[in-house]
């Protein structure tokens, strides 16, 4: 008997000990839920009765440098979704033939999303309202009390299509910028979601009286850039013109920077493309055999349009280059502008043992001054003025002209200078640097190192966007000029400006003259790369000389017309291009131009070539 009560006692004792255990368990697992858990647990509780229908802002609209003209805007349309649970059982299959029908879907597909266990799927997206308009109507017709929603949304639309399209860049479908501006300024354009939020039970369907609380959008801040309608489309049908008359198979670039605040008035890349339809072949050839394409070769071509060449590609700048040694040498005393007979062109220089040919070796120049060379282009003297400044004293201009970064523009993309390493640049490497070859820039920092001599010898940072404005407030933030330190003294850039002038009155730029108007350039032809048989030309210019307001830089690669790349056809015609858009600019940012011209006839005229 005394052993059973013993057993009874145990037994008791373990069922207690085990029930204490498991309290203790259950205490710490819900101490875990509450203090550990809770914040995810009561948003997930949150998020599963609570229905949100987002409401997509309106991006920020984008303005030329007028502030009137409109590049970019987002305009109204509407999105449709179902909450299936919220639709009947006996209305499913007709609410799916109305939306396929209203939209042209696929019956299959929509009946599919009706019929499923969701809280809420999309029909379809960004439509315009006639379209949505029909459905309400159908739904008032048929008795749809709920089920189907109509959500407002935005679309973004291009109205210039194709005007100034690396520049500006798309959105996706889900209004988020993937290029260009549109990339860059993504934080100020795409604006706050708002949102409808009601209470659902576990299927979805609508439970307490509460009704819907609508949380509004916070529309984007719209952006005022630099960029000028007439320049930019001045620009884009000038250089389409040249790079078709020139058959350049690489296409082409031109920019126009103001020299006084880094502003781009237009920057311009052949071939383009339709912002409205940015997955769309831009070119007659391409949509003859766009079809047959891989997905492969097709974003090939996408992605090389899409680019932003005056930017994003490198290349030799040849002999405008001449400019930053001529600079260089002037700023250390090492020569002077007028000195007659300094030096003497034979046809060629030997540099360690290498024989460096003048292009016009054949007939050398003889005696020269620093102006006669540059009108010249003679690449003996620029070689021997860079033998004279040495490595460290050339690469320290190199720097200063800030060609051995980037300029920091507000774009996305930008690529960097390729300069041999100063350590290894050797007698040969300087001599050929010093004429513009064998190193590779972006024309983005050949037209921003030139500016910097064409604006009194400040560095100065190049820009695209010049205003923010707040969407709600509408208060301007003005982006602030940039510059930067010294890089040549006043005195320095007004020789180089003026032997500038004399190269396009008297020497090899002498078609990029435009009367009225005092014009300075530079010619150049370069390799595209080592061994590929193919060739850039360049032109460079700047006006007008006493005050200069624009710096223009057209570069084209790899001419392959009539003219070739060495007759000077192709850089004769190049300037043919900039005598107009000299012309055209410069009585676009209202420069007195002597003739007798009004305004009002001038801008006539200006729109009738745009065309």
């Amino acid at each position: 008997m005394n052993e059973i009560k013993l057993t009874s006692k145990k037994k008791m004792r373990n069922i207690l000990f085990i029930s204490f255990l498991i309290i203790i368990c259950l205490i710490t697992r819900i101490g875990y839920i509450q203090l550990v858990q809770g914040k995810e647990l009561s948003e997930l509780a949150y998020e599963q009765q609570t229905l949100d229908r987002k409401i997509n802002p309106k991006r920020g609209t984008i303005y030329d440098a007028t502030g009137t003209n409109i590049l970019a805007v987002s305009s109204t349309v509407e999105t449709v979704t179902v909450n299936p649970s919220n639709i009947s059982s006996e209305d499913k299959e007709k609410v799916a033939t109305a939306l396929a029908n209203i939209f042209e879907l696929d019956y299959e597909t929509v009946l599919k999303k009706v019929k499923k266990r969701s809280s809420i799927e999309t029909i379809v997206r960004k439509v315009e309202k006639e379209k949505t308009d029909e459905l309400r109507k159908w739904i008032e017709e048929n008795n749809i009390t709920s089920g189907i929603n109509i959500d407002e949304d935005t679309k973004r639309y291009y109205p210039y299509n194709n005007l100034a399209s690396q520049i500006i860049g798309f959105c996706g479908s889900d209004n988020q910028g993937l290029d260009g501006i549109e990339a860059k300024y993504e934080e100020e354009l795409k604006g706050e979601q708002g949102a409808i939020q009601k209470h659902t039970d576990a299927k979805g369907g609508e439970i307490g009286e509460e009704g819907e609380n609508y949380i509004p959008a916070v529309d984007g801040n719209d952006l005022v850039l630099t960029i000028d309608l007439t320049i930019q489309s001045i620009v884009e049908k000038y250089l389409e013109e040249a790079c078709i008359d020139n058959v350049c198979t690489d296409g082409g670039s031109i920019i126009v920077m103001n020299p006084q605040n880094g502003d781009i008035l237009a920057m311009a890349n052949y071939p383009n493309y339709n912002l409205n339809e940015p997955y769309e072949p831009y070119t007659e050839e391409l949509k003859a055999t766009w079809d047959s394409l891989e997905q492969s070769e097709k974003t090939t071509y996408l992605q090389a349009v899409w680019r932003n060449k005056a930017i994003a590609d490198t290349y030799e700048p040849g002999s405008v280059f001449k400019l930053i040694t001529a600079s260089a040498a002037l700023e250390e005393g090492i020569t002077d502008t007028d000195n007659e007979g300094e030096f003497s062109c034979t046809g060629g220089i030997e540099v360690a043992g290498v024989r460096i040919k003048c292009w016009r070796y054949y007939r050398p120049h003889g005696s020269e001054s620093l102006r006669q060379a540059l009108m010249n282009s003679c690449n003996p003297v620029f070689i021997g003025l860079g033998q004279k400044l040495g490595v460290d004293k050339y690469y320290e201009y190199l720097e200063k002209f800030g060609l051995l970064k980037t300029t920091g523009i507000d774009l996305p993309g930008e690529a960097g200078s390729i300069f041999l390493a100063k350590e290894k640049a050797g007698p040969v490497e300087l001599a050929t640097i010093s004429f513009g070859q064998r190193f590779e820039i972006t024309p983005i920092q050949l037209v921003t190192a030139v500016s910097s001599i064409a604006n009194g010898g400040t560095s100065i940072k190049p820009r695209v966007v010049k205003q923010i404005i707040d969407s709600e407030t509408k208060e301007v933030t003005d982006i602030p000029v940039q510059k930067g330190d010294t890089v040549i003294s006043k005195e320095t850039s007004e020789k180089v400006l003026s032997m500038m002038e004399s190269v396009v009155s008297e020497g090899t730029g002498k078609n990029a003259k435009v009367a009225g108007y005092r014009i300075g350039g530079k010619t150049g032809t370069s390799e595209d790369g080592v061994n590929t048989n193919k060739y850039v030309t360049s032109f460079c210019g700047v006006a007008p000389i006493d005050n200069p307001q624009v710096v223009v830089l057209v570069t084209l690669y790899n001419p392959t017309g009539e003219g070739g790349h060495h007759l000077w056809v192709t850089l004769l015609q190049s300037q043919k291009i900039k005598v107009y858009i000299f012309d055209k600019t410069l009585q676009t940012k209202g420069l007195q131009k002597i003739n007798n011209l009004s305004q009002n006839k001038k801008m006539t005229k200006i729109r009738a070539k745009i065309g």
